[in-house]
């Protein structure tokens, strides 16, 4: 099985760029001391993005309960709990919301002579469709920050960990 727990390499929905910078903010977030924050410039400077794409993600997230912002000039942003009990569907739904990503038109009501309306409550296509969703946002719910944490410290060379905590360290407050 893959380390997602999904096997297959089909695509279910494209979600937003956002979702990859707050997910890459998290997990820099999780490597923070306990009781420290950073700036989000600094989160923004880390990551390659303006900082006012970013500060509209961090808002979301912050909005969601995923992390904290501390106002004032020592302020930042932190984790709003542990990482292993932060799920990636919360990071996913914070910055791309909760609606279904398939959304029936009920196009089966405009076929002539109504050859595909069953008279049921819903169009069967629409029943796979959310049916396969739900597999979907199920491996988010069952994968954490931690996990990403984890996949961190085994991808990531020395090389790549050291500028990281040479960063953070220097940004941290």
């Amino acid at each position: 099985m893959s380390p997602t727990g999904v096997e297959g390499r089909g695509r279910m929905r494209r979600m937003s760029d956002g979702v990859e910078a707050a997910l890459h903010c998290a997990l820099a977030l999780a490597a923070l001391p306990e009781g420290k924050v950073l700036p989000g410039k600094s989160l923004a400077e880390l990551h390659g993005v303006s900082e006012s794409y970013l500060l509209k993600h961090l808002r979301a997230l912050t909005a969601a309960g995923v992390i904290d912002a501390l106002p004032g000039p020592r302020g930042g942003y932190r984790l709003s709990r542990d990482p292993g009990r932060i799920t990636l569907l919360e990071i996913v739904e914070a910055i791309d919301g909760r609606d279904p990503a398939f959304a029936c038109r009920e196009l089966r009501q405009r076929i002539p002579g109504g050859a595909c309306h069953s008279g049921g409550p819903d169009c069967f296509i629409k029943t796979r469709m959310l049916a396969a969703e739900e597999v979907w946002r199920a491996a988010l719910r069952a994968q954490t920050l931690a996990d990403l944490v984890e996949d961190g410290e085994r991808q990531i060379d020395d090389r790549n960990k050291k500028a990281i905590a040479d960063f953070l360290e220097a940004q941290v407050r």
